[in-house]
């Protein structure tokens, strides 16, 4: 199993290599499982992966910060039910923030997609844990834009 972490167009990665056998690759991207057929078997001996190139990240600056009441550190920020892309498009407006409660069908996001306004609607009830994107990313299907503890 390899896992690597790559940016497309902004929008970050994260992509497991299972298992390839001859031309079938199964891999998840950012947690969904896709199929992939090769162009040409990679032969066992083979490394079935070139390392990716990626710029180095810069390294996370510690700061302090007042600590929040116990009651909000029940539920660690980005932990819960993920609300992801229905499909790909231009984040337009974030109608929540961290700590925002929603309810099931709440709109949440709006993601313009082929010129048109889709509402993104809240599966889950509960809090919104994190919020993933910003205003004008650009998303494609699958990318999860926040999360619901």
């Amino acid at each position: 199993m390899s896992k690597y972490q790559y940016t497309v167009e902004g929008v970050d990665y994260d992509v497991e290599i299972v298992e390839i056998e001859d031309n079938l690759a199964k891999v998840t991207v950012n947690g969904i499982p896709f199929d992939v057929e090769l162009k040409q078997a990679v032969k066992p001996t083979q490394s079935h992966v070139r390392k990716p190139v990626v710029a180095p990240q810069p390294a996370a600056v510690e700061t302090k910060t007042a600590e929040k009441p116990a009651a909000k550190a029940a539920v660690p920020a980005g932990a819960g039910s993920k609300i992801t892309a229905p499909l790909p498009g231009t984040i337009t407006e974030l109608k929540v923030k961290e700590g925002d409660t929603v309810k099931v069908g709440d709109t949440v996001i709006i993601l313009e997609a082929m010129k048109m306004q889709n509402n993104i609607e809240s599966e889950y009830s509960g809090t919104v844990t994190s919020v993933l994107v910003n205003r004008g990313d650009t998303v494609m299907e699958g990318s999860v834009l926040l999360t619901i503890g």
